[in-house]
């Protein structure tokens, strides 16, 4: 990057430039790239006092490993005299490691930007030479750091309807050349930000959903180049978001509040090293404007004629402006954001304008979409414009929004007249593939609604294909459902009047979740949210944030398989990430969570003493004889106390406190030996004899080895008896990694390519483009399942995304080394494919793993990134028909103990691309 002008506190500019030396280039074919902190590239505004450094290697031959790196750190402080100085710089230190490394130099100052690189050096001694610069500024570190006030605006309002938004104001003098500025916000409701008529930062939804009375997010934005000298003007609106709108299905309205607030400090530095804070006060005006309603389940009512043409820029005639009331609101609840913020991230154009059996003008953007449509319009003032937002046709193709309930997810737009006009709401989105329109002057053009996407801002990180249409539309449909669903918070869905971070959905998930996209950060925010909410007895509600039950007495029921995210979810981080300090800052929450589940279940270790979903929409029927695959809830329980037992025993081991280790195994021991006394009998059948107990038993190792092929043996059976799946929200993400796990290929793939109800690819074959919340959302006749309960964008089902990149194409996670320092490869042919290729990008850089097999060969395409290693597993291959290249596996450059094992060959590789090919028979 170049070298730029230290913001903030951060004086003395000269000497800070002098200090930041351009990096050298790449030496000797080994370059330092994808500097990260915290997860992020050049965070702004954080508050993690050691936050963890990280970068990739590039390179120019196979095998490459790091055996050791120099980080340097250069800061800068209010004192101009210390601009510049090193904070850091641990010389050469003789590791490999090149994730998650502690800043550890002195403590850092509220609003200081520290710029940092690395050089590393190779297993043979070559040197990168230093990396580009990167950085990252702290945040306001304490309460006291916070001179502003909190405001409430002084407007008349019904708190038990949709008010119109309140636009607050304040005008203020810059008297002197700004060297930097910036804007620390957050707002009890939504808000979005305006500095002289400009909007600050292109972050939605702001300051996100969080456990509010716990931990609020404020946001920093560097307004440097938003101000002048002279008058400027702040402008800020509210909306109601999650904070006072319409939450969860019971028609509850202000959950957290009945008051909209806001706090914003403008920290000005002058370049004479002066500074200044410009913050709300009693000074700011408030009123409102053209958004009579925005709501996130609602949407948006917005009368354009009332607009205020310069409201947010200097000069404006506030006169008839009402005051604010300066109020006491916590300050020491206020942190900085963990996880990214939600964005506009692609526009979608109209597939169709049809016309309705029933005469509607519906707009099919031809993907069930997040976010809201951008309307372009031409017309009278006083015309108006209504948008309704809905996922899909019935069978006579007429609007259909029963599954809604009663989320309205409609916008109005009255037009102010004079020309064209373009617009988009404001604080509210919708789940969506069809619109339906009324109002619009003139005969409906496509290019007059355009769908804008939002979701939170993480990069993908995963893709899958293969030889099969049906099987990549799958893979899109999971990967649109994370996308929509993950907004701010891992929602159920989208669309009706829930949008609410379940955890049992989450658990099901995440491991898919990972491979998809880097939502390493995105997991940190919602996990402390959940030992945030998590009640004073360990238990975990529903949802997180708790927004069903927050402050009401709701005791301390928790939900098996729900409520274990708590230990899941850490886990699963770790293992796709690495970091152990995930374990660490939610130790005492998974500890406690634990403990909980070991009180409830008492001395016989059955836990059946709570409220619990059980194995949440499995298949049912009509049939007298079967009425449907029902799981005992008391065995879905236990196996999920085993569970979590077992990985906190793991997560103990990892942190090196050895005694929960111990403490924690043997409780997992004795739950596993109740859990066989309760419900397996000495044949290995369950008591639940259906797909889901099975699956339960055999992926949480509940069972002794010797009945483990047995009931095996009996799940594969019971597939085959159905000839499809069974199984639920909590048995789906197992069932095809336990039948493969056990050798029952066969059968996991008749499972994933079924397309006949219930299965993965029936609603495929009804033009799905998410992944739906029941198997059969949608009837083979075109009639719909319950309206109270149908989403139709509802990503629990998708995890069966994890199976196809860790079976299928054979990208997998080895525990010991987690976080992709070392892969396994184990791709596995089967189903009818003749092809399938997944990629991933890790820690360490892009994994890929791609066979084919054609004309009596398999080739399998590799890609393993610098400072990594794998294992790699070719089926069907002797040691002596494997070639890489031209050569044979073992003369190959990169290549190591080639072994022939049962029915395959194994070998290991370094870092680089190799493409193996051996003979294959039918």
């Amino acid at each position: 990057m170049k070298i730029p002008a230290f913001p903030c506190a951060l004086a003395g500019l000269a000497i800070v430039a002098q200090a930041l030396t351009p990096s050298a280039h790449a030496r000797d074919g080994l370059t330092v790239t994808d500097l990260r902190c915290d997860y992020r590239a050049d965070p702004v505004g954080i508050d993690d006092p050691e936050p963890r450094l990280g970068w990739k290697l590039v390179a120019d031959r196979r095998g490459v490993t790091q055996s050791a790196y120099e980080i340097q750190v250069v800061g800068s402080g209010r004192d101009s005299r210390r601009s510049g100085r090193s904070l850091w710089k641990t010389g050469r230190v003789e590791s490999g490691q090149s994730q998650h490394l502690a800043y550890g130099g002195p403590a850092l100052e509220s609003g200081q930007r520290v710029y940092w690189r690395v050089q590393v050096w190779d297993d043979e001694g070559r040197r990168s030479g230093w990396s580009d610069w990167a950085f990252w500024e702290m945040g306001l570190l304490v309460p006291g750091d916070w001179k502003a006030s909190w405001i409430e605006p002084d407007l008349k309002e019904d708190y038990t309807v949709s008010n119109p938004a309140p636009m607050l104001r304040r005008e203020f003098e810059v008297k002197k050349r700004v060297a930097s500025a910036r804007a620390y916000v957050t707002a009890h409701g939504l808000y979005e930000a305006e500095i002289n008529g400009t909007r600050v930062g292109d972050e939605l939804f702001t300051p996100g959903w969080t456990a509010y009375d716990k931990r609020l997010q404020y946001q920093t934005y560097d307004v440097t180049s938003l101000l002048k000298k002279g008058t400027n003007a702040l402008g800020v609106t509210l909306g109601d978001g999650w904070w006072r709108g319409y939450l969860a299905w019971k028609d509850d309205k202000g959950v957290y509040g009945d008051r909209l607030a806001l706090l914003l400090q403008l920290r000005l530095v002058y370049t004479d090293g002066s500074e200044e804070i410009v913050g709300t006060d009693d000074a700011w005006k408030a009123s409102t404007g053209p958004i009579l309603t925005s709501d996130i389940y609602m949407g948006e009512t917005y009368d354009a004629r009332l607009e205020t043409t310069g409201w947010s820029a200097p000069g404006y005639d506030n006169s008839d402006w009402s005051g604010v009331k300066v109020v006491e609101h916590s300050k020491d609840v206020l942190v900085a954001p963990d996880g990214p913020p939600v964005k506009r991230i692609e526009e979608i154009a109209p597939k169709e304008v049809l016309t309705t059996p029933e005469g509607d003008t519906v707009y099919d953007m031809g993907q069930n979409m997040v976010g809201w449509i951008r309307l372009a319009v031409d017309g009278h003032a006083g015309d108006t414009v209504t948008l309704r937002h809905f996922e899909v046709l019935d069978k006579d193709g007429n609007v259909y929004t029963a599954n809604l309930r009663s989320a309205k997810q409609t916008v109005t737009y009255t037009l102010k007249g004079g020309g064209p006009e373009v617009f988009e709401p404001h604080f509210t989105f919708q789940g969506f593939r069809y619109v339906a329109v009324s109002g619009l002057p003139g005969e409906a053009q496509p290019e007059q609604l355009t769908g804008i996407v939002v979701h939170s801002d993480f990069a993908p990180a995963g893709t899958f294909s293969c030889s099969e249409p049906l099987l990549n539309q799958l893979q899109h449909n999971i990967w649109w459902g994370q996308q929509g669903n993950f907004l701010d918070v891992p929602t159920d869905c989208p669309q009706r009047d829930e949008r609410l971070g379940w955890t049992g959905d989450a658990q099901a998930f995440a491991p898919t979740a990972c491979f998809n996209a880097d939502v390493a950060a995105f997991f940190v925010k919602w996990l402390k949210d959940l030992a945030a909410d998590q009640q004073p007895s360990g238990a975990v509600p529903h949802v997180i944030p708790n927004a069903i039950s927050h402050g009401k007495d709701s005791g301390d029921s928790a939900s098996a398989g729900w409520a274990d995210a708590a230990v899941v979810v850490p886990w699963v981080h770790y293992l796709a990430y690495g970091d152990p300090r995930i374990l660490g800052s939610q130790y005492a929450s998974m500890k406690a969570w634990v403990d909980y589940q070991k009180r409830q279940a008492g001395d016989r270790y059955i836990w059946d003493q709570d409220f619990t979903f059980g194995d949440w929409l499995a298949f049912n029927t009509t049939r007298s004889d079967y009425p449907g695959a029902t799981t005992d809830k008391d065995l879905v329980a236990t196996a999920y106390f085993a569970h979590s037992a077992d990985l906190l025993s793991r997560a103990a081991k990892v942190l090196g406190k050895s005694a929960d280790a111990a403490a924690y195994r043997q409780l997992f021991e004795k739950t596993r030996e109740a859990f066989g006394a309760e419900f397996v009998t000495g044949s290995g059948r369950l008591a639940s004899n259906t797909q889901t107990a099975y699956a339960l038993a055999l992926a949480f190792d509940l069972l002794p080895d010797d009945l483990r092929r047995d009931a095996a043996r009996r799940l594969a059976a019971d597939v085959r008896r159905f000839g499809h799946i069974t199984t639920g929200f909590l048995g789906t993400p197992l069932i095809c990694p336990v039948l493969s796990d056990h050798g029952y290929w066969d059968e996991a793939f008749m499972l994933l390519n079924r397309k006949e109800y219930p299965s993965w690819l029936y609603p495929v074959t009804q033009g799905a483009t998410t992944i739906w919340e029941r198997w059969d959302g949608q009837k083979p006749d075109g009639t719909f399942q319950d309206a109270g309960m149908n989403s139709f964008n509802h990503y629990a089902y998708g995890a069966i995304g994890e199976w196809l990149y860790t079976r299928v194409a054979g990208i997998q996670i080895d525990e010991e080394n987690p976080g992709y320092a070392h892969v396994i490869i184990a791709p596995h042919p089967g189903g009818g494919l003749t092809q399938a290729r997944a990629t991933h990008q890790s820690p360490y850089g892009e994994v890929v793993s791609g066979w084919k097999v054609a004309d009596g060969n398999m080739t399998l395409e590799l890609a393993v990134p610098p400072n990594a290693t794998a294992s790699v597993h070719l089926p069907g291959a002797t040691a002596e028909s494997v070639t890489e290249g031209s050569v044979t596996a073992g003369d190959a450059a990169g290549v190591r103990d080639v072994a022939q094992g049962e029915g395959e060959t194994t070998l290991r590789v370094g870092s680089g691309r190799y493409r193996f090919s051996w003979p294959v028979t039918d």
